[in-house]
C-alpha cells in the first residue's frame, strides 16, 4: 500500500511541475508602455555601471542621448525662465532684461 502512496506522490508532482513549466514559460503581454517603465524601474549596478563607463569612454554619445530627450520634452535650445514670472533674469547684471525680451502674449487681446 505504501508503494502506491509513494508512486502516486511521484506521479502527482511530476504533473505539477509539467504544469507549473507551461505556465511560466507563457509569453507575458505587455504594451510598450509597461515595457519602458518596468526597465527605467529596474535598473541594475551592472548597468548603471556600464552607461557610465559608456559615457566616460563616448562623451558625443552622452551628449546625444541628452539632447534627444531635451527634444522629447520639448526644451531643446529653449533659455530657462529664471527669476520673477514675465522677465528673463540676467545673472551677469542683476536686473531684468524686459526691454531684450518680447512683451508676453496676453489672451483675448
Amino acid at each position: 500500500m505504501s508503494d502506491w502512496i509513494g508512486l502516486l506522490f511521484l506521479v502527482l508532482l511530476a504533473v505539477g511541475v509539467i504544469v507549473g513549466l507551461k505556465l511560466l514559460s507563457k509569453p507575458q503581454t505587455r504594451t510598450s508602455e509597461e515595457f519602458e517603465r518596468n526597465a527605467a524601474e529596474n535598473t541594475t549596478m551592472l548597468g548603471a555601471s556600464m552607461n557610465a563607463l559608456n559615457e566616460v569612454m563616448n562623451p558625443s554619445a552622452a551628449k546625444a542621448k541628452e539632447v534627444i530627450t531635451q527634444m522629447k520634452e520639448g526644451r531643446y535650445q529653449k533659455k530657462k525662465r529664471e527669476g520673477k514670472a514675465g522677465g528673463n533674469f540676467d545673472e551677469t547684471e542683476g536686473t531684468e532684461d524686459a526691454e531684450r525680451s518680447e512683451p508676453p502674449a496676453v489672451a483675448g487681446g
